[in-house]
């Protein structure tokens, strides 16, 4: 799927979540759209969280 098929397809989500559901709303889906996308990121590998993340340590 290329970019620009992507862009279209979330610019009609946006669209369709102003349209039927006022501003409040097609923000919320922006919302979960970035959360969505970052978590896609990282998924591929694309973005490190190693950073942010606790290492886990066994005391055993």
């Amino acid at each position: 799927m290329t970019r620009a098929y992507m862009g279209t397809l979330v610019g009609v989500a946006f669209g369709l979540a102003w349209a039927f559901g006022g501003f409040g709303q097609m923000l919320i889906v922006v919302f979960v759209t970035l959360i969505g996308y970052v978590i896609g990121k990282v998924l591929d590998g694309d973005l490190d969280v190693s950073r942010f993340v606790p290492e886990r340590r066994q005391n055993r």
